[in-house]
């Protein structure tokens, strides 16, 4: 069963979200494990200090990588060797096909950093993979952190209802594909009509429509997924 430890100052946020939707049915039904470690409990004296400031001087504070080693340490000890990943803006971008290696994987730890980031020694002792969401910058890793969770868990079989949910996804398999639009009752909403060819009933042509409603999207939105697909515009 895999496990997925997140390191967080704030495990009373992350919870939550564990617990609930697709996450909190997995580990239910005993097809995943989820656990949110707070480092501060990992501090030695009695503030409970996670942060300093930059050595060199600049704005902020940087985490400290007693508390952050300490946690990974305790973990690896209760559990085994984690793959670890941790939450940066100038990491290697997330994409879907990490999430198929961690649904996959035994386990995998993600820090959730927060200020201005960690002591850059704790990637170098400890191993851990820089990874980022987007070129935006969040005040922690929190978020991002649930994301890689959800996008990995709802790969392993058994967490969606239907597993063809999964396949289809965009970027499933690697594809560089976005989703096709989707549409259910009313068949008209504020005189906006539901597409006819949805309603006729020739799967194949259902297909066709779908496929390339999904490259029209992708020349509207993500032009930068284009090289190498048809051009069908759909009808």
């Amino acid at each position: 069963m895999p496990l997925f430890a997140i390191l967080t100052l704030f495990p009373e946020a992350v919870e939550p979200y564990l617990g609930a939707s697709i996450l909190g049915l997995a580990r239910e039904r005993g097809l995943v494990q989820t656990v949110a470690v707070d480092f501060r409990d990992f501090t030695r004296d009695r503030h409970r200090t996670v942060d300093d400031r930059p050595f060199g001087g600049g704005p902020g504070m940087v985490l400290r990588p007693e508390p952050i080693a300490e946690a990974v340490e305790w973990l690896e000890l209760r559990h085994g060797p984690f793959r670890k990943l941790a939450m940066c803006p100038s990491g290697r971008p997330f994409r879907q096909e990490l999430a198929g290696e961690l649904a996959s994987a035994e386990r995998t730890l993600i820090l959730a950093g927060r200020y201005e980031g960690f002591d850059e020694r704790v990637r170098e002792e400890l191993g851990f993979e820089l990874v980022s969401m987007g070129d935006f910058v969040l005040s922690g890793g929190e978020l991002p952190a649930l994301c890689i969770v959800e996008a990995a868990v709802r790969l392993i079989p058994g967490a969606l209802g239907d597993e063809e949910s999964a396949v289809r996804d965009s970027f499933a398999g690697g594809a560089l594909q976005l989703d096709h639009p989707h549409y259910t009752r009313p068949r008209v909403w504020r005189g906006r009509e539901v597409p006819e060819v949805l309603l006729s009933g020739d799967h194949a042509q259902i297909d066709r429509w779908r496929r390339a409603a999904a490259l029209h999207r992708m020349r509207e939105v993500r032009p930068d997924l284009l090289s190498n697909q048809p051009t069908n515009t759909p009808h």
